[in-house]
Order: structure tokens, then sequence, then C-alpha cells
């Protein structure tokens, strides 16, 4: 026999087993490869059904919520289109939520201001009541309380009508006299001055801001602090901010008095020790200082303006300096009670009422 052929069959017998062998492989690959598919089919149907729950409920929320406009479009009616007189006051304030909240055109003053008390109360939390030795939770606490009642009449001074006086937009200057108008106070007589800006005759005591651009009724002072003028409805307001923030730095300084004491005292290193290793007690302690004599001498000077009643305006001006008498002086314990204790004024503007 020829032994190429020979070799050729037993080539044909080596091969014959191997698609045995394969086949068995594809079908153990192919259990596997179902075994393996399973779980992916079954997965995404269980991602479909709950996407599919939540597209219904979205579609549900947004038809829901379209009747609800739709309806109080339909309530509101031409009244939503209606112009309110918020919206066309020529003065320079600036207003929110509809005309309920009046604040000056600067609110740099204001911003400083409470980043100011919100950054010392932080400090104080976090870097010396958390470090004092005894009742440090309730220490804290406090200074957490005197800080939003700081922060709350602080916003009410600046947000509030401080007075201000409605305009005559119909009248002419050129047709007005501007000479001859005076009134009477507890027998002395006062001449009214004529704002040809707001063409009215303010009333005593009263001054038209230039920086709001509005005549104020018995006008203080504009506060830079703030960035809203004080005037006869947020006096007792802005007299609360001020005995309020300067009791908060008091607070706050004591307790970083005690602190650096503290340090002095356990490890008896100097002033450069204490700025070394507590740097943000001594900034805070240096600037609360500074805030206590700067408000304690401004407190003491209203307290001093209530005891003759006068309003800051009126003795920057000198009013009644010299021969002249003050009307409105009733006594020290009459002007306590007109200054702290008067029935609340209500707006003379209605910043909300509609143009007609």
């Amino acid at each position: 026999m020829n032994p190429e052929l020979e070799a050729t069959g037993e080539d044909s017998k080596a091969r014959e087993p191997k698609p045995e062998f394969e086949s068995s492989n594809t079908f153990t690959k192919c259990g596997l490869e179902k075994k393996c598919a399973a779980p992916e089919t079954k997965v995404p149907g269980k991602c479909r059904k709950i996407l599919v729950w939540i597209r219904e409920k979205l579609f549900l929320i947004k038809k829901v919520v379209e009747d609800k406009w739709v309806q109080l479009q339909h309530s509101c009616g031409p009244d939503s289109e209606r112009t309110k007189i918020y919206q066309i006051w020529p003065g320079k304030n600036v207003f929110f939520f509809g005309g309920r909240l009046i604040c000056g055109p600067d609110p740099r003053g204001l911003l400083l201001t409470t980043s100011s008390i919100i950054l010392s109360s932080w400090i104080f939390a976090v870097y010396i009541g958390d470090d004092l030795p005894n009742h440090s939770t309730l220490i804290i606490t406090f200074s957490l309380i005197l800080t939003l009642v700081v922060l709350g009449n602080m916003i009410l001074v600046s947000t509030m009508d401080p007075g201000i006086i409605p305009r005559n937009e119909q009248a002419c200057v050129e047709e007005v006299d501007t000479t001859k108008k005076c009134v009477k106070v507890n027998g002395v007589e006062l001449k009214l001055k004529y704002c040809r800006i707001c063409k009215i005759f303010r009333p005593p005591r009263s001054c038209h801001c230039a920086v709001c651009d509005n005549c104020v009724e018995k006008f203080d002072h504009h506060c830079p602090w703030i960035g809203q003028c004080v005037g006869l409805r947020n006096y007792r307001f802005y007299l609360m901010f001020m005995a309020s923030a300067l009791c908060f730095c008091i607070y706050l300084f004591a307790f970083s008095c005690r602190r650096m004491h503290q340090k002095l005292q356990d490890s008896g290193i100097g002033l450069l020790g204490v700025l070394r290793n507590c740097p943000e007690t001594l900034a805070l302690a240096s600037f609360l200082f500074a805030s206590i004599g700067f408000l304690g001498g401004l407190l003491s000077f209203h307290v001093y303006l209530i005891a003759i009643n006068q309003t800051a305006y009126e003795n920057f001006r000198q009013r009644y300096s010299g021969t002249r008498i003050n009307p409105f002086d009733k006594g020290l314990l009459g002007n306590i009670k007109e200054v702290l204790f008067p029935p609340f004024q209500s707006s003379r503007v209605d910043f909300r009422a509609e143009v007609v």
C-alpha cells in the first residue's frame, strides 16, 4: 500500500473525534450564553416598567399643574396685567415681593453689614465658643439667638417704608406759589418748604433724601450701613437694631477676651504667641472692639436726640440753636413716649395699589 495514502488515512482518523468535542463545546457555550443572556433580558424589562410608571406619574403631575395654572389665570383675569404703583414709582428704591418690601438703591452697605454679623457669629461658634471649658453649648446657643435677633431687626429696618410722602405729579412748579405757606406747631410758626422734585409742600421735620430720591416724613438720616432712610416709621426699629447689635458685640467680645486670657495663663505666651496660635480670636476681638466703640457712640448720640426730641438732620443743621425754640420738645418723659411708644403709622403710599 502506498505510504502516502496510509498517512492521509491516519490523519483523517485523527481528525474524526474532533467534531464531537467541538460540538460539545458549542453546546456548552450556547448553554452558558443562554444562562448569561437570561438575566440581561429580565433587567431591562423591570427598568422599562419603572420608567413607564414614572412617565405616567409625570404626565399626571404636569396635567394637574397645567389645570391649576389655567384656573389661576382665569381667577386673576385682567388684574394680573394691570400696572402697580411700585412698578412706576419715580424714586430710586428697589422693591421685592410685589412691592411688599422696600429697599434702598445701594445694597452694598447692607450686604457688608450682613456678612460681618454672620462671619463674626461663625468664627465665635467654631473657634471660640467650642474651646471654652464650661457651658460651651449654652454660650454658643445664646450667641446664635443674638445673631438671629440682630439680623431680624436689620431686615425689618432695611425693608420697611421709612415714611415716604406721596408725590404730586399733576402740579406744575411754575403755577405754585412756593413762598407763602406756614403752619403753627405749639404756638411756633414754621415755614413749609416746597420740594420741586416731589412738587409738594413738605410737612415739618421732613426732608428730601438725595440717595433714595424721596421726601421722607420726620427724616433722620440715610444710613449707609443698611442702605435705607431712617424716618418716622422705622426709627424705633433702627434703635432696636443698634441696641441688639451692641449687645451682640459686647457678648462676643467678652468671651473672646476670656479665651485669650486663658491662653496667656495656660501657655505663658505673650501677645505675639496669641497672634500665632489663635489669630482668629485676636482678629475678631479687634473688630468687635471697634464695633462696640462705633455703636456705643452712635447709640449714645441718638439717646441724646431722643431726650431733646430732635432728629439727626435737625441737629446737624442746628435748626433750634440759639434763640430758636424747639416746638416739638415735650420734656424728657414726653419725648421718650413720643419717640419710642407712638401708635404705629401706616404707610402713606400704597405701593401695591393699581395705577388708575
